[in-house]
């Protein structure tokens, strides 16, 4: 089919459809509490307990939460009408994710890798989450960051088959109708993971083809802290895309139009929040690579009357805030005495400044002292209260012009070198994706101005971090005390290995999840971010030369219990638990859903 060539620039604006839509009552139809089980629960079209029209195949193997495989027994198999279904042998679950590690390790190549796992939880989750479960840190980069942004951008070529809810801007109608399809109830969601995939990681927007991202980030969730796959929604929120080279590719699967703003997008945003905390007033409301101009806002707007969590600017900010936390054991400092320098100040540096000023003022600074430590830079250079058209989130650390009158500066901008130089700050953050933005000349500049600079290269894939961590080692001569966005080995230097600890996310957000669950909080409170930051860097000890400020991600399912149970703790000093357990070590060990057969 030949397209023709579309221009997003010029398109036409796209105006809210208030067009009724009549479902058949033939549609409307869901399973009851005892169908459910068998059907597609949370990320499926509910179907009955039979056989399958097209392939003959009882829907019991057709259901990726319900198919045990060759691990059905003979009992099970006569049962179920599988007699003669499936080979003579009837395998263990440890033998099947033996059997399935070494068919994910026959592939060399990391989206290979990724079509597997992708095959495999199509068609048996359990297995999926054992074999996940078991090699968590292998194949963390494979389900998610980077791999994944690779397998978004083939998303519609490469479609197999859908795991999510499709909310489509020009049907807001349709949104209840969407979630009322799965035949869940109120008591049977736990967590949904919502996007319009305007900013996904860090290759920009990719429209529907984004589902993914909430895919992969419900894996993770499940994987690392035990939500239970069948309590858990993923949600992509079509809104058009600007992203031309998808508009006009014949295979994308996405509205074809400019990605649509203001009241049309405001209104869609409204109805999800309003039609998911009324049908699942239990669920996280989890909101992941929404773009800046839009993430601060909804957040802000919104999460005093939802429980809603923006991994982009919460997660980040309150996991390097665990790496903050490690490195003031070290310089034996408070963080009011911090000056905080951010290179790149877009949704997730902008909520990393607010969750380390916040804790300024917990250390005693009023609000604008608190401001008066925080330097933002972007592409425009130092920000600057006399710059026209200051994005909202930017406003409010913005310095006055006078105050840096005098300072150096390079094509009319205020470089990152000069700020380095005149602030002297404490912790210097990059989210730039600017790569080898922090040159040697910046590193040495930094570590002239403080005895231990706390250094957070932040920004992923590899091509775009700003400085290798061997190389700032090197420049400091091992004294800056490092966090990074991507694994990378221990660096050696003068005898000592410094090992270098990834600032991950998925080191937090899982068990602050789980946290929520347990304590059935209403919302997430800056003191749950907090508390969860420093249950994350309590598993370090930093005093020691070259030790990691964070922890590995090799016993995720340990460390994010260990998160959840500090999470719910201070949901309840918050006041804003609706469950307070007597043993909440006991209650977290109890929520987490464990990979075995049923």
């Amino acid at each position: 089919m030949h397209l023709p060539f579309y221009d997003a620039k010029s398109a036409a604006k796209v105006e809210c459809q208030q067009t009724p839509v009549i479902i058949p009552e033939s549609e409307k139809a869901v399973c009851n509490s005892s169908s459910r089980w068998f059907g597609f629960q949370a990320a499926f079209v509910p179907i009955p307990f039979r056989r399958h029209a097209m392939s003959n195949t009882p829907a019991i193997m057709q259901n990726p939460l319900t198919n045990k495989g060759t691990a059905f027994t003979l009992e099970e198999r006569e049962r179920y009408g599988l007699t003669g279904r499936l080979p003579a042998a009837v395998e263990t679950l440890d033998q099947q994710a033996a059997r399935a590690y070494c068919q994910f390790s026959s592939y060399e190549k990391d989206m290979e890798k990724y079509i597997f796992l992708d095959q495999l939880h199509n068609r048996n989750e359990t297995l999926y989450y054992r074999l996940l479960t078991d090699h968590l840190a292998e194949m963390l980069p494979i389900v998610y960051d980077p791999t994944v942004g690779e397998a978004i951008k083939k998303w519609s070529r490469d479609y197999r088959r859908s795991r999510a809810v499709y909310l489509d801007v020009n049907r807001p109608e349709a949104v209840r109708a969407s979630f009322e399809t799965l035949g869940l109830g109120a008591d049977d969601v736990d967590l949904i993971v919502v996007s319009d995939a305007e900013e996904i990681l860090g290759i920009g927007d990719w429209g529907v083809n984004g589902t993914d991202i909430s895919i992969g980030k419900l894996a993770v969730y499940t994987a690392a802290a035990g939500i239970d796959p069948a309590r858990a929604i993923a949600v992509n929120l079509d809104v058009g895309t600007d992203n031309e080279a998808l508009l006009n590719d014949p295979a994308y699967l996405g509205n074809r139009h400019a990605r649509v703003r203001g009241e049309c997008y405001d209104a869609l945003i409204k109805t999800y929040l309003q039609t998911a905390s009324e049908l699942f007033p239990n669920a996280l409301l989890h909101f992941e690579d929404f773009g800046p101009s839009n993430a601060r806002r909804i957040l802000v707007e919104n999460r005093d009357r939802y429980r809603i969590f923006n991994d982009d600017m919460q997660g980040t900010g309150a996991i390097v805030m665990a790496a903050v936390f490690s490195g003031l054991k070290v310089t034996k400092q408070t963080f009011a005495e911090q000056r905080l320098a951010v290179y790149g100040a877009g949704t997730a540096g902008t909520g990393m400044a607010d969750q380390i000023s916040a804790a300024m003022e917990r250390d005693g600074l009023s609000r604008e002292e608190a401001k008066k430590r925080v330097w933002l830079i972007d592409i425009n250079g130092l920000v600057t209260d006399d710059m026209p058209d200051l994005p909202d989130y930017q406003r409010e650390y913005a310095r006055p012009a006078a105050e840096v009158a005098d300072w150096a500066r390079k094509d009319g901008k205020i470089g990152l070198l000069e700020v380095v130089k005149q602030v002297k700050p404490t912790i210097l953050i990059g989210t730039s994706t600017d790569h080898g933005a922090f040159t040697e000349e910046v590193v040495k500049a930094l570590a002239a101005g403080v005895e231990r600079p706390i250094l957070l290269p932040l920004s992923n894939p590899t091509e775009k971090i700003e400085v290798m961590p061997a190389d700032a080692v090197e420049w400091t001569d091992g004294k800056a005390l490092i966090s990074i966005g991507i694994p990378v080995p221990p660096v050696s230097y003068k005898g000592v290995d410094y090992h270098i600890g990834q600032a991950n996310n998925a080191m937090l957000y899982p068990g602050l999840g789980l946290g929520v669950i347990v304590s059935g909080a209403k919302q997430v409170t800056d003191g749950m971010l907090l508390a969860a930051a420093e249950a994350v860097a309590s598993q370090v000890n930093p005093q020691d030369l070259g030790a990691s400020l964070l922890p590995p991600v090799d016993n995720l399912r340990a460390s994010s219990a260990t998160v959840a149970v500090a999470v719910a703790k201070q949901a309840a000093k918050d006041g804003v638990a609706a469950k307070q357990p007597e043993n909440r070590v006991q209650a977290v060990q109890d929520a987490m859903w464990q990979p075995v057969y049923r």
